[in-house]
């Protein structure tokens, strides 16, 4: 086991994880040349479309090192605040962490965040300044900036240039020398942690794991504690570019498993594997409990594709463990499913996948986050409103309470006003100013997540002219002062367009509504009312007019009473026609409602 090392890459969105993965595997001789591809990792094809990392993905690396053979176990984690689950899951398969930080861009908040998410889990951290050789890099500053966020002293920083190559030789020794080898025993009872699962249509379910004791080989029975469930080894192997089967994977290793299990219910990220004939007696804490912060519906185009999209969510979620579903209906949608999840990138790139990787093409309803709702009738217990068709009757209700975050926010000491008023737009309040340096401030700010859901990221990098980054922890519920908008479109209420509004905000929110839905719905053969209301009173109103056939063309002079008696006949019909007409709200109009101040 004193041969084994394994670690993660964390860092902000952008500070060179995935390059710098790319030259580890290099230089190891892990990829021969004909392999070699920028962002190798990455190997879906939304990530390298987006150049971002949605997924964390381990591979095994040998070296040789003052003439002993060691095994690295590497896992490349995602930068982006929305995929942080995945980067605590890798934290918990490893015993250290190369922490980047970009010579150019400095500390970024997500750079913070991830480091606490290590040093929680005792990880031995490595620091590394990349991108040295980029004319705008600022060496000394930034390698104070990390002495001062990790205490440590200004030689442990190692400067590197992962595009180069340069540093990567010191990198690796630091891992050797620095990182503590696996804890843990062969001889105790097999004890291994599940830490990502994947759905393989030819052979089932893979999963990924770490033992921490014992060994596992193949052909072997095994059993998983959560289901309790027994299953045989097919396969076991370990994950270097491709899978390469063993015959045996002992404590300290990362390793996958081919069970030929079909349902993906049965897999739990999280679980513990161990024998059946001599099980471990405790089992691994898993990750904390993954807590949704924006639900969103999602809904089949086809209502007969429900039983698909459920197997596809199910799959996806094997690969995605912080995607939360349940099922629920919608009078205008159909049957369907209530996601909870992270952020808005996140409900994005789950849409996106779901129509590249299963073929479903799905509707997604106006994102909120989960509120609480306290009727007069019982002042003590809460009901929790995920749909905001779910809040009690406004007559019945005492309060309602809304989910608050602590966003933290770095940015250049030039933009803090525009940051500043954006936040208040957003009914924040300011809690801390502090200046890292004279050119970068930290502001923390206490905000409602509902007012983050939107659009707020993207406003934000366009007030900071993309300087500013941004980071946020639950702190629990406040009461607030909310109302649910309805949209009507025809005189027929629209749940799958209704939102919880700030009774400030409701009125211009309202009206933006109506004003984007008009020019978004088709015309049709009758006029469209499109309202928005809370409870029974109206609070704005487009018209969208109807298309008319010229009737009158074929009246070529005569008493203007022909005229009017045709024009009379054409009313009545449409008057007939707007009672029994359908309206069809294309898929831009869900998503439209997200986009207002566009």
């Amino acid at each position: 086991m004193k041969r084994y090392r394994n670690f993660c890459i964390i860092a902000h969105i952008d500070h060179g994880k995935s390059t710098l993965a790319d030259r580890l595997l290099d230089f190891t001789g892990a990829v021969t040349e004909r392999e070699k591809q920028d962002q190798l990792l990455d190997n879906m094809e939304l990530e390298r479309e987006r150049g971002i990392t949605i997924k964390s993905h381990a591979i095994q690396m040998e070296y040789q090192h003052e003439g002993e053979d060691y095994i690295l176990n590497l896992i490349d984690t995602p930068g982006h605040v929305d995929f942080s689950y995945e980067v605590s899951r890798s934290i918990a398969a490893c015993e250290g962490a190369l922490l980047i930080v970009d010579a150019a861009q400095s500390i970024q908040a997500q750079t913070i965040s991830n480091l606490y998410l290590a040093l929680e889990n005792d990880l031995e951290i490595i620091p590394v300044l990349n991108k040295i050789d980029l004319p705008s890099a600022n060496q000394e500053e930034v390698t104070d900036d990390i002495v001062d966020l990790l205490g440590c002293s200004p030689e442990d920083v190692i400067p590197a240039s992962a595009k180069s190559g340069l540093g990567i030789q010191d990198i690796i020794t630091a891992i050797i020398e620095r990182i503590p080898s696996p804890k843990g025993s062969r001889d105790e009872p097999l004890q291994a942690l599940i830490f990502d699962s994947v759905y393989n249509p030819f052979r089932g379910v893979e999963t990924y794991f770490r033992v921490l004791n014992g060994n596992i080989r193949k052909g072997q029975k095994i059993k998983f504690i959560a289901t309790e469930k027994i299953y045989f080894a097919d396969e076991i192997g370990t994950l270097k570019l491709k899978q390469e089967p063993k015959d045996e994977i002992n404590a300290g290793d990362v390793g996958y498993l081919i069970t030929g299990i079909k349902d993906a219910k049965e897999v739990k990220v999280g679980d513990t594997i161990t024998d059946p004939y001599n099980p471990t007696q405790n089992a691994i804490e898993g990750f904390e409990e993954v807590k949704p912060m924006v639900f969103a519906g999602i809904y089949p185009v086809d209502t007969e594709e429900y039983e698909d999209l459920r197997a596809s969510m199910e799959k996806l979620q094997l690969n995605d463990a912080s995607l939360v579903f349940f099922p629920e209906s919608s009078a205008a949608l159909g049957f369907g499913f209530r996601c909870g999840f992270l952020g808005m990138l996140h409900l994005e790139i789950i849409q996106e996948r779901l129509e590249r990787e299963f073929n479903m093409t799905v509707i997604t309803t106006v994102p909120n986050v989960s509120y609480r709702a306290y009727t007069k009738k019982n002042p003590d217990t809460f009901i929790a409103v995920n749909n905001p068709s779910d809040l009690p009757d406004p007559s019945m209700m005492d309060r309602v309470e809304e989910p608050y975050i602590k966003a933290t926010i770095i940015t250049k000491s030039d933009f803090v006003g525009n940051v500043m008023s954006l936040c208040i737009e957003k009914r924040g309040e300011i809690t801390n100013q502090t200046y890292l340096t004279t050119e970068r401030v930290e502001l923390n700010f206490n905000l409602p997540l509902a007012e983050i859901v939107f659009d707020f990221y993207d406003r934000l990098k366009t007030v900071s002219k993309g300087y500013a980054s941004f980071d946020y922890s639950p702190i629990g519920m406040r009461t607030s002062k909310l109302v649910k908008v309805d949209i009507l479109l025809n005189g027929n209420q629209v749940d799958a367009l209704s939102a919880l509004i700030h009774a400030d905000n409701a009125y211009s929110i309202g009206k933006k509504i109506c004003e984007k839905l008009r020019s978004l719905i088709p015309r049709q053969q009758f006029d469209i009312p499109i309202q928005a209301a809370i409870g029974a009173k109206i609070i704005s109103r487009e018209t969208i007019k109807a298309l008319r056939k010229d009737v009158t063309a074929k009246c070529y002079g005569g008493d203007i009473s022909r005229k009017r008696k045709l024009l009379e006949k054409q009313k009545k019909g449409k008057k007939k026609m707007r009672q029994i007409g359908n309206v069809e709200i294309p898929q831009q109009a869900f998503m439209a409602v997200l986009k207002l101040n566009d």
